[in-house]
């Protein structure tokens, strides 16, 4: 898919939705004791108290970014977490529950989803975007999908998006930690009647795919309690050296550009602004202030080569070291996904009990095959039961649409319990 028709169709995707930027009421019958404003759901961090996954803050809203008029009740959250160097932080996000009653037997199940890329300003966290505050996306459908089958969804907006924060896009665990979390924090809201039982499935596409396998892969040594059943995960940009590489001077480079700048807000001591020209720091700004739409525009065909004073490749960047002698290369490598994982019963790092769901499309033109494809044959021979889908007639983004139903049931049936066989 060119440039111009993706842009095209997320513009259009804006225009429909365009009529919900009006003020949003509240969701009838909300619960008391979500009494935060808008203001403190997105304030800026200061100090961090409470334990992974706490509710520090949250209101009810309505979702005019998802479609269907599906009848539910909704809150934005504020929640703790704990970010990729052990420490705590604080997430916004968003949880929707039908209200149409759980009749499938047990506890109402929870999705866990992270978006595909949103961009990093401030005005792109989904849970803005869906209560209409600004509109720059295309998961409305996917997460519709999933209300009308019953299930309720704790949507993170992921790390980076509280006042004065940059979103630290493809760092692995900050999005698995900040996805598991947003599942204890729905449990919490005044009202939500969402039980510790219940059971979960993990989803996302694209950036949210690759945020998806961080959740499974942290899921048995970060969140032990919750009853995940599965995780589903596609566009999956597995391996971002690989990714970087393609992505580098082409119509997609934002993707690039949004990576490089997160990975700096999660590094800070790594150095990266004191290299760029007067073009980069440009860049920066850029990267801070627009959503996907912006940035794809502002970062069409861009090479990095071009936006620091000695012109690094991505090469020479990955051989920067920092103050603790780490390369930034070393960095980019460990949110390399597939590393270290196996069964309950593997002596691996990252134990994941569960299947697991991965699919791309058949003319993907953003993400290479090759780092989807092996993350996939990694999941394969670590003896995880995955299921692969490949056969989506269509490019990057609207595979994500194509493959929401799929998705869905994939996850109802766990759910369900019914067994599964991979297919590698």
């Amino acid at each position: 898919m060119r440039l111009r028709t993706l842009l095209t169709t997320v513009a259009a995707g804006a225009a429909l939705l365009a009529p919900a930027l009006v003020a949003v009421p509240a969701a009838a019958g909300a619960p008391a004791g979500c009494t935060a404003s808008d203001a403190e759901i997105y304030a800026a961090q200061g100090a961090v108290t409470g334990a992974p996954g706490e509710l520090l803050a949250c209101r009810p809203t309505a979702l005019p970014g998802v479609p269907h008029n599906i009848k539910m009740k909704a809150w934005k959250v504020r929640y703790a977490s704990t970010d990729h160097k052990g420490a705590k932080n604080v997430i916004s996000g968003f949880v929707a529950v039908p209200e149409a009653p759980w009749t499938k037997g047990g506890s109402r199940p929870v999705v866990a989803f992270n978006p595909g890329t949103s961009g990093s300003g401030l005005q792109c966290a989904l849970s803005k975007q869906m209560s209409g505050q600004y509109v720059d996306h295309y998961e409305g459908p996917n997460i519709a999908e999933f209300l009308k089958a019953g299930f309720a969804v704790a949507a993170t907006d992921g790390v980076g998006y509280l006042d004065g924060q940059v979103h630290t896009y493809m760092v692995g665990a900050n999005a698995g930690h900040a996805l598991l979390d947003v599942v204890r924090t729905a449990r919490q809201i005044p009202g939500g009647d969402l039980k510790p039982d219940g059971k979960v499935g993990i989803a996302g596409y694209s950036e949210g795919g690759a945020a998806s396998l961080w959740g499974a892969q942290l899921a048995a040594s970060y969140a032990p309690e919750l009853n995940v059943a599965g995780a589903a995960a596609g566009g999956v940009p597995g391996d971002l050296k690989i990714t970087a590489k393609q992505l580098n001077g082409s119509l997609f480079a934002g993707f690039l550009a949004d990576a490089l700048v997160g990975l700096n807000a999660a590094y800070p001591e790594m150095p990266f602004t004191e290299l760029m020209n007067a073009k980069g720091e440009q860049a920066i700004k850029d990267v801070k202030s627009h959503c996907l739409y912006g940035t794809l525009a502002v970062f069409l065909g861009a090479k990095v080569e071009d936006f620091s004073k000695d012109k690094l490749t991505l090469d020479q960047l990955y051989a920067v070291r920092g103050p603790n002698g780490v390369t930034w290369g070393e960095i980019i490598d460990r949110q390399k996904l597939g590393v270290g994982i196996g069964t309950p019963a593997s002596g691996a790092r990252y134990k994941i009990g569960f299947p697991v769901f991965q699919y791309r499309g058949f003319f993907e033109e953003i993400i290479p095959h090759e780092t989807e494809d092996a993350t996939r044959a990694a999941y394969c021979k670590a003896g995880i039961t995955t299921q692969w889908n490949m056969s989506y007639p269509a490019e990057h983004l609207s595979t994500d649409w194509l493959a929401a139903g799929d998705v869905t049931k994939f996850l109802g049936e766990r759910f369900e319990g019914k067994p599964t066989k991979g297919n590698c």
